[in-house]
């Protein structure tokens, strides 16, 4: 999973898998589900994140796999 935050348009990627979006539904304004050619869901987008999510803080709790940060 990979979170991708692009202030210049205040819009918030979650990338839930590396597999391409084939479909996407906007589910309520500005919040769209990318789906993949087999159904899954591989991300979600957000526009005016700053609005909809607290982007000051990200908690992650008990996940399982590796946790890895980029330097913006």
């Amino acid at each position: 999973m990979k979170l991708n935050y692009y202030p210049e348009t205040d819009s918030l990627y979650i990338g839930l898998s590396k597999v391409p979006s084939s479909e996407s539904k906007e589910i309520s304004e500005g919040v769209v589900l990318d789906y993949g050619a087999d159904g899954r869901l591989v991300g979600i987008d957000i526009d005016n994140a700053s609005a909809k999510v607290e982007l000051k803080r990200l908690i992650l709790n008990k996940l399982p796999g590796i946790v890895e940060t980029e330097a913006a």
